[in-house]
């Protein structure tokens, strides 16, 4: 009995800190951008191993998985646009950014979830940067977005994900 109880205190405790505090849902995060009446759905995408390698050399950076969750914002089955979650670790734990994404632009982006210490989250003014940007334009830190005092960390992980994010727009998701 005692074994059981040790065993349930050490999961609820591996649970509760490997789980990112969640921000927004990204259904929300969806309908925030596009409106109430629209109809969000998801999907998943698997990257195949040259899938993958070209994702990867597009956005110029290394992927750490091949599974990409993608949300579609429609309305009177029209696609309104794209919402690509990017999960990445920021110093030890995770974060997950929703990209948002309109006829090649991105739109806005969207902290969902994150797990490190709530100073370190990028605050608004610094997120406006990454509106109406055009997604063949792969984003450098320093270069064209300026890193955070106290966050660079953070900012480089946001803009890293925003050239994952673009790579796999403009390879599934873009109309040719």
């Amino acid at each position: 009995m005692k074994k059981k109880f040790i065993f349930s205190l050490l999961f609820i405790f591996l649970v509760a800190n490997l789980s990112a505090k969640v921000l927004l849902s990204p259904v929300d995060a969806m309908r925030e951008n596009y409106g109430k009446s629209a109809t969000v759905s998801k999907k998943t995408i698997l990257l195949l191993n040259e899938d993958f390698k070209k994702v990867q050399a597009e956005a110029k950076t290394k992927l750490l998985t091949k599974l990409y969750r993608i949300y579609i914002a429609k309305k009177d089955e029209k696609i309104l646009g794209y919402g690509i979650l990017i999960n990445k670790k920021v110093r030890s734990k995770n974060s997950v950014v929703m990209y948002i994404i309109s006829n090649d632009i991105l739109k806005c982006i969207e902290i969902i979830a994150f797990n490190e210490p709530y100073e370190y989250i990028p605050n608004k003014t610094w997120q406006e940067q990454f509106k109406d940007i055009k997604t063949n334009k792969m984003l450098q830190l320093s270069h064209d977005i300026p890193v955070i005092t106290g966050a660079t960390l953070s900012a480089k992980s946001v803009t890293e994900g925003s050239r994952i994010a673009f790579a796999i727009y403009n390879k599934f998701l873009k109309e040719k």
